[in-house]
């Protein structure tokens, strides 16, 4: 109905912008799924590796309202771009969530200390996937970029 009265355009500017920023190309088809149930409201954009997050970051293009970004990848890894991200002022409002497999307690204290907003646990399945999913945009959207939380569903 809204696409009626409005035009597509309209509709695609209300959705939220979330980046996934993983070299495992299986893990963002997964991801894509498991978001779309999640929130169909949502325009994902991936990317492969840190350098091409970061050129498009620093582009001309609408900053995304997330990123999720895997620790990692070739040429620059999620660590990195961590710490370019929370460098640069203009990227302030810009929640991140670590995306990654490891989980290890020492290793997610740095990540928080260097700036994630979250920590979200690669689930072993999609059933999980998407209740983690859940957990963490609704956690994001209850308290955008205050105190820190570790999203692990088992």
């Amino acid at each position: 109905m809204l696409e009626r009265i409005f035009g597509q355009d309209m509709i695609s500017q209300n959705k939220k912008l979330v980046y996934l920023v993983d070299d495992d190309h299986e893990d963002q088809e997964i991801f894509c799924d498991a978001l779309e149930l999640v929130d169909s409201e949502v325009e994902l954009k991936m990317f492969d590796n840190g350098v091409d997050l970061m050129a498009d970051l620093h582009s001309e293009s609408k900053l995304p309202d997330l990123i999720f970004l895997d620790l990692f990848m070739p040429m620059m890894n999620g660590e990195e771009c961590l710490q370019d991200i929370r460098d640069n002022e203009r990227f302030d409002e810009v929640p991140v969530i670590i995306y990654s497999t490891v989980l290890d307690m020492t290793k997610i204290e740095d990540l928080f200390a260097m700036g994630a907003n979250r920590y979200l646990h690669k689930p072993s399945n999609f059933h999980n996937l998407i209740s983690a999913l859940e957990r963490t945009l609704n956690s994001v959207k209850r308290n955008k970029l205050g105190g820190t939380a570790i999203i692990n569903v088992v």
